[in-house]
C-alpha cells in the first residue's frame, strides 16, 4: 500500500515537473493585439486601422505586418521599429521620430510623413505613391526598388539617400535639400522635378534618367551630362 502510494506521489510530482518544463519552454504569443502601446511591443500581424495613436510609444516595437491603415501616429517614437509589410495606407506619421526604423516593403500611399525624422531608416521596396515627405529628415534613408511616383519631398534633407531602382515618376525633390551624394542608379525617373538641385554629386545618375526627368536652368548635373532641350518642363 505505502508503495503504491510512494509510485503514485512520484509519478504526480514527476507529471507536474513535466508540465512545468512544457510551460517554461512554450513561447510567448506572438503579438499582444489588446496591449496599449509600449516600447518594445509586439503588435506583428494585428487590426489597428483609423486609431488614434498619435504620441505613442512603438520604440523597437514589432509591427511588421501589422494593418495601421488611417490610423493617426503624429509624434510617435518608432525608432528601431519593425514595420516590415506593414499596411500603413493614409497612416499619419507627422513629425514621428524613426530613426532607423525599418519600413521595408510596406503599403503606404498617400500617407504622410511630414517633418518625419527618419534618418537611417530603410524604406525598401516601399509602396509610398503620393505620400508626403516634406520636411522630413531622411539623411541616410534607403529608398532601392520603392515605388515612389507623386511623392513630394519639398524641404526634405536628403543627405547619402538610396533611391537606386526606385520608381520616381512624377515624383518632386525640387525643393530637397542635401549635400555630397545622392545615389539614383537605375532609377527610373520620368517627370522627376529636379529644378533648382545641384545634383553634381549624384551617383548612378545617366543622361537616359536626365532626359526623361525636369530641371531648369538652376540645375547642376554631373560632369558628363547635360540638360535636354525641353527643360524646363511644363507644370504637371
Amino acid at each position: 500500500m505505502r508503495h503504491g502510494v510512494l509510485s503514485g506521489g512520484l509519478s504526480g510530482i514527476s507529471a507536474g515537473l513535466v508540465a512545468l518544463t512544457l510551460f517554461a519552454s512554450t513561447p510567448a504569443s506572438a503579438s499582444d493585439c489588446g496591449r496599449t502601446p509600449v516600447a518594445g511591443i509586439d503588435w506583428s500581424e494585428c487590426s489597428k486601422k483609423n486609431l488614434m495613436l498619435q504620441g505613442s510609444d512603438f520604440q523597437g516595437a514589432n509591427l511588421a505586418g501589422t494593418d495601421l491603415s488611417l490610423t493617426n501616429l503624429s509624434g510617435t517614437n518608432l525608432t528601431s521599429a519593425n514595420l516590415e509589410k506593414a499596411t500603413l495606407a493614409r497612416a499619419w506619421f507627422t513629425g514621428a521620430q524613426a530613426g532607423k526604423a525599418n519600413f521595408s516593403k510596406i503599403e503606404a500611399y498617400r500617407s504622410g510623413f511630414e517633418n518625419v525624422f527618419a534618418e537611417g531608416a530603410s524604406f525598401a521596396g516601399a509602396e509610398l505613391q503620393r505620400s508626403n515627405f516634406n520636411g522630413a529628415k531622411l539623411s541616410g534613408a534607403n529608398f532601392e526598388k520603392a515605388e515612389l511616383g507623386r511623392a513630394s519631398f519639398a524641404k526634405a534633407v536628403l543627405t547619402g539617400t538610396n533611391f537606386s531602382l526606385a520608381n520616381l515618376s512624377r515624383a518632386d525633390l525640387s525643393e530637397a535639400t542635401f549635400e555630397g551624394p545622392v545615389a539614383f542608379d537605375r532609377a527610373f525617373m520620368f517627370l522627376t522635378r529636379l529644378e533648382g538641385l545641384d545634383l553634381s554629386a549624384a551617383t548612378g545618375l545617366e543622361q537616359a534618367q536626365v532626359d526623361l526627368a525636369c530641371g531648369d536652368a538652376r540645375t547642376k548635373l554631373p560632369a558628363g551630362l547635360s540638360a535636354p532641350a525641353n527643360w524646363p518642363c511644363e507644370s504637371d
